[in-house]
């Protein structure tokens, strides 16, 4: 199965989506076995819009095609700070918490399979991952994208405190 394939879209578009999972599924009937299909996609500009989508069908070509429409629907903006994110932050879902660590020019990306595609695509070039709890694809993927959306940046912060931030030399 095509665990990370990607797939560009036009040049008008810059949004790129990649398939992070195909999932199959079972139904037993009389004359044997009948599979379906679920597919994971996330979508991205690598510059802090990203998105994530799922589609079922009978075909894996059809359940891919739905989770791209899905994730171009449910595209959301993302709060970086340069190639890195703001700061430390827990994403939760389900059963599911990862730790999202910002990390020095150079580290790249280290997270599984599912955190991964998520933050290249929004455009997270350094951070460090733990997954803790449920390690299932979905629930990482959705866990990763809350702790991106719940990430502020420092200006957003003094605003809404009413002070005001000085700016400080990072790495």
């Amino acid at each position: 199965m095509a665990d990370e394939a990607k797939i560009t879209a036009p040049q008008d578009n810059p949004m790129e989506e990649t398939v992070i999972k195909i999932f199959r599924c079972a139904k037993v009937v009389k004359g044997g076995r009948r599979f379906g299909f679920a597919a994971m996609v996330a979508a991205g500009n690598r510059g802090g819009t990203v998105g994530i989508g799922y589609g079922k069908a009978k075909e894996v070509p059809m359940a891919v095609e739905k989770a791209m429409k899905d994730a171009r629907k449910s595209l959301n903006q993302v709060t970086l700070d340069g190639q890195t994110i703001p700061h430390q932050i827990i994403g939760r879902f389900g059963a599911t918490k990862i730790t999202l660590i910002p990390a020095s020019p150079g580290t790249g990306v280290i997270a599984g399979s599912g955190a991964r595609a998520v933050l290249e695509l929004a455009g997270v070039h350094n951070v460090l991952t733990k997954v803790y709890g449920s390690t299932t694809t979905k629930n990482v993927v959705k866990a990763t994208l809350d702790g991106l959306l719940r990430l502020r940046g420092s200006q957003e912060i003094a605003a809404l405190r009413g002070v005001e931030v000085e700016s400080v030399k990072r790495w």
